[in-house]
């Protein structure tokens, strides 16, 4: 079985308006950080490039090489290209989610995951909307439809499993 995470509509005009940017990019680069010592696959979503810009850049730095895949649609289970990045991981069933906005793209995407079939883990602590409510409300609707919610912590030492694991170190010194 594979992870995968997805990070979803991280664009500088869209995170600048969130309720807590500075936190939520911080927590996004030590997820990304942490994940690219371990080797998960990383997809990166834009919600309309063309009018709201490219992913803010301290992601971007975070993710060399990947090219983000352009969106209209609130949920990227909804695009072609998306699913075909999914599709492309072998055995591929948990989804890391994480990204901006959680009441909107963030769930959506999640929902429909989630009913097709993958194990979802949102990241509460790399997740945004405009205001603290609605980024609440989101979790809470993920959680409710099945979604497993944990923090950027929580997902990389799982994924660890143990300190004898050879990226113990690198994940640990990420979180201080």
């Amino acid at each position: 079985m594979a992870t995968a995470c997805v990070i979803i509509d991280v664009q500088q005009k869209i995170l600048s308006v969130m309720n807590d940017p500075t936190q939520t990019e911080t927590r996004l680069v030590q997820l990304i950080d942490g994940l690219r010592a371990l080797d998960i696959p990383m997809i990166l979503l834009e919600q309309y490039p063309q009018g709201l810009g490219p992913t803010a850049e301290k992601v971007q730095v975070a993710l060399p090489g990947v090219t983000a895949i352009a969106k209209t649609t609130f949920s990227a289970y909804q695009h072609d290209t998306f699913v075909e990045a999914l599709q492309a991981i072998d055995d591929l069933d948990r989804i890391i989610v994480c990204g901006i906005e959680a009441h909107i793209c963030v769930y959506q995407t999640a929902r429909d995951l989630l009913e097709a079939g993958y194990i979802v883990e949102v990241v509460a602590d790399a997740v945004d909307s405009r205001t603290a409510d609605n980024k609440q409300i989101g979790i809470d609707r993920m959680a409710q439809e099945g979604a497993l919610i944990t923090s950027v912590e929580m997902v990389l030492f799982e994924l660890l499993g143990h300190a004898k694991h050879p990226h113990f170190k690198t994940i640990s010194n990420l979180i201080k």
